[in-house]
């Protein structure tokens, strides 16, 4: 058994406030005891302008809120996903990539999101991610001190091919770092989370942004963590803040041998 903290921000423009109240809120984890730290989709800069961001994001390596996370994870040392950061990858082109850190404080490995969302919610609520960010093309999961995670972000959740491959490849928990529009979360969000863990005997790790941000986007919130058989275990709604549980990573394999459909499938 281990423990588990995931937090949920409103994040804005400024990469050094957002890595303030993010390095708050990972000590109110510690103090939690938490052993694994989740934070949500653009955790470090909440934005989808493309200039701006191109003037603002660098490199892995230089990357400010990366660089303060990695000290925090070495200093407590825990083990932290940040949920993800936009990271320049060239002159042109930005990636919306989920970091996952040791406790140590060094990176293991990342996953860059796959799924861009390009939606027409409204006249007024419209988004084009794929103007903004390069579409990752690779799967990713880590084997944890307490066994396999699968990494997803925020628009990839109704995808479940995606997540039946993670499943498969013997995933026990899946993040879902996101930055859900409380258009669509408040309709499908918890249905989805559910859905995911349930079909997959997977726990499911939710750290969100919740709110209304500095540019008037709305973000549903409501940062979960789910049982491999669908039990909402914890939630917070709209504030900043954490959740933490105890994880049982037995769960899933029980339940994948009770019931076998993974096998089948």
């Amino acid at each position: 058994m281990f423990r588990v903290s995931c937090i949920q921000l409103r994040s804005n423009n400024n990469i050094y406030q957002n890595l303030k109240k993010t390095e708050k809120l990972i000590i109110r984890a510690v103090k939690q005891k938490a052993d694994f730290i989740l934070t949500p989709e653009v955790s470090s800069l909440f934005s989808l302008n493309k200039k701006q961001l191109l003037k603002t994001c660098k490199p892995m390596n230089k990357d400010e809120y990366l660089l303060g996370i990695k000290k925090l994870a070495k200093k407590y040392k825990k083990w932290i996903l940040i949920g993800s950061l936009i990271i320049k990858i060239s002159n042109k082109k930005l990636v919306n990539r989920s970091v996952l850190i040791d406790k140590a404080g060094k990176v293991r490995t990342y996953y860059d999101k796959i799924h861009m969302y390009d939606v027409i919610l409204s006249k007024k609520e419209k988004y084009f991610e794929s103007k903004t960010f390069k579409a990752g093309k690779k799967i990713k999961s880590f084997n944890l001190p307490w066994g396999k995670i699968g990494l997803s972000i925020c628009y990839d959740l109704r995808f479940p091919n995606l997540f039946r491959k993670l499943s498969k490849s013997g995933s026990l928990f899946i993040s879902i770092p996101s930055a859900f529009t409380e258009t669509t979360g408040k309709r499908h969000w918890h249905s989805l989370l559910k859905a995911r863990a349930i079909e997959n005997f997977c726990y499911i790790f939710a750290p969100a942004q919740g709110g209304t941000h500095y540019n008037k986007r709305r973000t549903f919130g409501h940062t979960m963590i789910i049982s491999p058989d669908g039990k909402i275990l914890k939630e917070l709604k709209k504030s900043e803040g954490i959740i933490t549980v105890n994880v049982e990573p037995k769960l899933s394999i029980k339940l994948r041998s009770i019931i076998p459909s993974l096998k089948l499938d």
